[in-house]
């Protein structure tokens, strides 16, 4: 498992932040996504380049304190921009700070300028909307910045982000494989003020022996080593984003910097919800990640003791958060009050059966078991003179639990005939908090080989 480091994009308002966005993640449409039920605003990405892959997110834009002054923008407002620069400069493994060559370098930039000067990560400085050769060539009149060299690139047609991609990646810190390790390894993660240091606190304080505190790869982060009933566990704490006044609202969407990484080191994730919020379009992007990344997942809502009770409260509860969370239909949710310490062992107990069941192997001849049961009760598909056929199916990998299945015609098996598959599975296994990977190969019968 290889951490991907993080590009952050930062800048002012109307710089084209987010079509370099989805420029560099090399799709038209970034915000949308190809999994049901997902929110669309997606802040975050993947992208692979020159056979490096990382993380690029983009961030609102930042507006400077004259700006802001100046527009009649509140304290408040003033206070979120810095505090995103801020956490950018803490969390991203390299800073893209994009500017535009039509506007020149206005005040605004220059404040950005000494937020990011003070970043440990290296700071790119992009001219953007360099769209003809007199505003490259004027592109030098942003070395006043002082941030380094500047270059100019057209977001919209992709003039010289293949050069810049070049000099970021190159410059990237080595890969870190983590070797998966024996020891459950379980990150809490959520919104500011959801109760994450909290939830941390009552599980080490369920008369639990602490081990050992283990400095992660996140910044700012301890990787603290438990004993839960007689078994170690690490705990992957991603409590330290942290919350500035009332300014959480803009936070919220930033703060994923800091719980992408906590997530790619984990087994299993414990999503920590506001029970007086509900769900909200972050924590969706977040199980989204999850998901992405194939980890076991844990929803759970927290502060369910401000929450005032009638007949039927936590069911209908429920529902609501798995109408939110319907692309993660799997995930077990939880209530607990980390405040009072208020079913706190059922969150770990839980934790740990995903991180086993994640491991699960089913034999050849039981999971081929399943696929007959399956194509007798609901026959595969057919187009025209085609009929789909399954020959046989076989695990190939755990973590998560990975399935091959041979077919005659690959491109015949439609999502909705996998996602059956996938329920017939976890009607016999429940694989509770796991993502399934299923895998459809052409097998050419005849021959007797796959193709």
């Amino acid at each position: 498992m290889s951490i991907k480091p993080i590009l952050a994009i930062v800048g002012r308002p109307n710089v084209g932040k987010s079509t370099l966005f989805n420029r560099l993640i090399g799709e038209r449409v970034a915000i949308v996504t190809d999994i049901a039920g997902t929110t669309r605003d997606r802040l975050y990405a993947d992208a692979d380049f020159a056979g490096r892959e990382f993380t690029v997110v983009d961030t609102g834009g930042i507006v400077g304190e004259r700006q802001a002054v100046a527009e009649n923008d509140t304290a408040k407002f003033f206070a979120l921009a810095r505090a995103q620069a801020e956490l950018a400069i803490e969390e991203a493994d390299a800073i893209l700070f994009l500017t535009d060559a039509e506007a020149g370098a206005l005040p605004g930039d220059y404040e950005i300028a000494e937020i990011l000067r003070r970043a440990d990560a290296p700071v790119y400085l992009v001219v953007n909307k360099a769209d003809n050769a007199k505003r490259a060539a004027d592109a030098v009149e942003f070395y006043a910045l002082g941030v380094g060299e500047p270059h100019p690139i057209s977001a919209l047609h992709g003039t010289g982000t293949g050069d810049l991609l070049d000099e970021i990646v190159a410059n990237f810190p080595p890969v870190v494989t983590e070797t998966e390790s024996e020891i459950p390894q379980i990150a809490i993660v959520g919104r500011p003020n959801v109760g994450k240091s909290s939830l941390l606190n009552a599980i080490l304080g369920q008369e639990r022996a602490i081990v050992s505190e283990i400095p992660g790869t996140t910044r700012d982060a301890l990787d603290t080593q438990v004993m839960w009933r007689g078994e170690p566990a690490t705990l992957i704490d991603t409590a330290g984003i942290r919350r500035r006044g009332k300014i959480e609202a803009g936070i919220e969407k930033f703060s994923s910097l800091r719980a992408l990484k906590a997530i790619q080191r984990a087994d299993v994730v414990l999503l920590v919800l506001d029970a007086e919020d509900g769900p909200t379009t972050q924590d969706m992007h977040v199980a989204s990640y999850v998901l992405e990344e194939n980890k076991g997942i844990v929803l759970v809502v927290n502060k369910w003791d401000a929450v005032e009770k009638e007949t039927d409260t936590m069911r209908k509860y429920e529902e609501r958060v798995r109408a939110a969370f319907n692309f993660i239909a799997y995930a077990p949710v939880l209530f607990c009050s980390a405040k009072l310490r208020q079913r706190i062992p059922a969150v770990m107990d839980t934790a740990l059966r995903v991180r086993a069941e994640l491991r699960t192997r089913l034999s050849t001849a039981d999971l081929n078991e399943i696929l007959r049961e399956a194509v007798a009760q609901h026959s595969p598909p057919t187009h025209g003179r085609r009929t789909l056929k399954f020959y046989y199916a076989t695990q190939v990998a755990v973590n998560p639990p990975t399935f091959v299945f041979f077919v005659n015609h690959r491109d015949m098996v439609h999502f909705s005939y996998e996602r059956y598959l996938e329920n017939k599975l976890r009607e016999k296994f429940k694989l509770t908090g796991v993502p399934v990977r299923m895998i459809f190969r052409a097998h050419n019968k005849k021959q007797g080989k796959p193709k």
